[in-house]
């Protein structure tokens, strides 16, 4: 989906036009993948634009950062400040957000400590991740024959630029082969995640999800998504799933910042049926909450304009 582009974008406390927000080509990050980022929504709600999760995902980008020993220079708190500013500056009712902890230019080779820790965020308007009609109707997944990272081989914790090839492999090999998304699973063969979401299986009205333990990553939506089931009384458990769990499952569905909450209709041409209650109950309650309509959720919303 082509970016279109904002007005500003914020670097290392600064403004810069659009067009002018480049780093120079021997930026390690861009050599040896070594950075971080988060990925965030603002929405439209009746009070102006308001950014889901906000203090959430920069409090990750900080423990991403640490993970990979990048000492960020900026608070979250400052961090906030100037993602509210950009959108303002943007005059955007609704957008994605992009934050990135990246190296500067200056030093190369595999030791990225001597290199200067550099922050950057962008803001742009984009659509749904996985289209409407999957938002509406549901998506087909393939089990992907690429493995999910192992916890020992780079830090599952941390969403960190070089973790997101083993993503990407598995998103096109999707893409190709006809499907919308890719269920990748890991090195002992049990579901993981989708290419860059969270998934969840409802089976005999269980809702389920797979443990942290598994490869995955502490999604942010995923945790709104189980506090939703809690306060529904829908019975819930984080569990070992295996590939024959999705095709058995009565409803399945994705969660992520980008995606949303997104239904699985199928996976390795089982079919799986078009968005079931359960799913229907939290999708709708997840865009109720992000539309500010449900006061006991506003804690979850930063509205930018105060």
């Amino acid at each position: 989906m082509p970016i279109q582009e904002a007005s500003k974008i914020w670097m290392d406390g600064e403004l810069v036009d659009w067009r002018d927000a480049t780093i120079h080509i021997l930026t390690p990050t861009l050599h040896y993948g070594w950075g971080v980022f988060e990925g965030m929504r603002a929405y439209d709600t009746a009070r102006g634009p308001a950014v889901f999760q906000h203090r959430a995902h920069m409090e990750r980008l900080h423990r991403s950062a640490r993970i990979l020993q990048l000492d960020v220079p900026y608070s979250v708190d400052e961090l906030m400040e100037a993602t509210r500013e950009l959108i303002r500056v943007n005059d955007l009712p609704s957008c994605y957000i992009r934050p990135l902890v990246y190296l500067g230019y200056g030093e190369m080779g595999l030791n990225p400590l001597p290199s200067q820790v550099r922050v950057s965020i962008a803001v742009w308007p984009w659509g749904t991740y996985l289209g409407e009609e999957g938002l509406r109707n549901g998506v087909r997944g393939k089990v992907s024959s690429w493995q999910r990272i192992g916890a020992n081989m780079i830090p599952t914790g941390a969403k960190a630029a070089g973790v997101y090839i083993n993503s990407s492999l598995a998103k096109v090999e999707a893409l190709q082969a006809g499907y919308e998304e890719a269920v990748l699973l890991n090195e002992h063969g049990h579901v993981s995640e989708g290419s860059g979401e969270n998934i969840f299986v409802v089976s005999d009205g269980v809702l389920m999800t797979p443990p942290l333990s598994e490869g995955v990553l502490r999604g942010i939506t995923r945790q709104a998504v189980i506090e939703f089931a809690t306060d529904l009384a829908i019975p819930f458990v984080e569990t070992t799933l295996l590939r024959q769990d999705l095709y058995l499952a009565d409803e399945a569905f994705f969660t992520g910042t980008a995606a949303e909450v997104v239904p699985l209709r199928s996976v390795d041409e089982r079919e799986i049926g078009p968005p079931g209650p359960v799913t229907k109950q939290l999708q709708d309650l997840f865009f109720s909450v992000v539309g500010g309509k449900e006061p006991a959720y506003d804690h979850m919303l930063d509205y930018v304009k105060g």
